[in-house]
């Protein structure tokens, strides 16, 4: 068969599987078809279809196959639905989709923006961003470096309540590190100068550690 989906098929409300595979059908998934919410079963795979995949598929809650494949389909891969479960839906041979769940290795759609960064080299570029410490970093309070701007600003001191509670947020962090985390992490570097404090002087483990 060939030409467009006829429009029709969306009154057969009823209608579980639909099957029009290896035809020539073309243009897009009409959107009358959005009221098949009684699908089980789809397969549009190998006809000449084009457009986007539309979004009221990912909500056919009782769809459990759904095809796609060789067609010229374009653009955003839906996420939810059964479009999240890359075991009941196949979609390869459509070469202008992007996005989707990362198991269908599609490119990354333009709008999107990228998480990783990368170095001069071109390798990823691995930080840890925290919020600014306005209280520096433990090591200026156990050993201050006198300044000439100094002059007028309160001495910083830090009382035994202060330090026991700092020890404490370290071993906190610390054990949080070693044991909770999915990949354990060591940090090799533990000195003051990488113990962060806020504005409450809670202490936050900095630098960058390794695994």
């Amino acid at each position: 068969m060939f030409g467009k989906i006829p429009a029709s098929l969306g009154s057969c409300v009823k209608l579980e599987f639909l099957d029009i595979r290896r035809n020539l059908f073309q243009g897009i998934i009409l959107p009358s078809l959005g009221s098949l919410r009684g699908l089980q079963e789809l397969d549009l795979s190998n006809n000449n279809l084009s457009g986007q995949i539309p979004n009221f598929l990912e909500h056919f809650v009782y769809l459990k196959f759904l095809n796609l494949s060789h067609n010229h389909f374009e653009g955003e891969v839906p996420i939810e639905g059964i479009l999240k479960n890359k075991s009941e839906t196949f979609i390869m041979g459509n070469d202008k989709f992007c996005g989707g769940i990362p198991k269908f290795q599609l490119p990354k759609c333009k709008h999107e923006k990228s998480k990783k960064s990368v170095d001069y080299r071109g390798h990823d570029f691995k930080a840890l961003v925290y919020e600014f410490t306005k209280n520096g970093n433990l090591e200026e309070w156990l050993h201050p470096t006198p300044r000439v701007d100094d002059a007028h600003e309160e001495k910083r001191n830090l009382s035994i309540f202060n330090r026991l509670n700092i020890a404490i947020d370290v071993a906190n962090a610390l054990d949080y590190l070693h044991n909770h985390c999915q990949t354990p992490i060591v940090h090799c570097d533990l000195k003051p100068s990488y113990v962060l404090l806020n504005d409450e002087l809670i202490g936050h483990v900095g630098e960058i550690p390794s695994q």
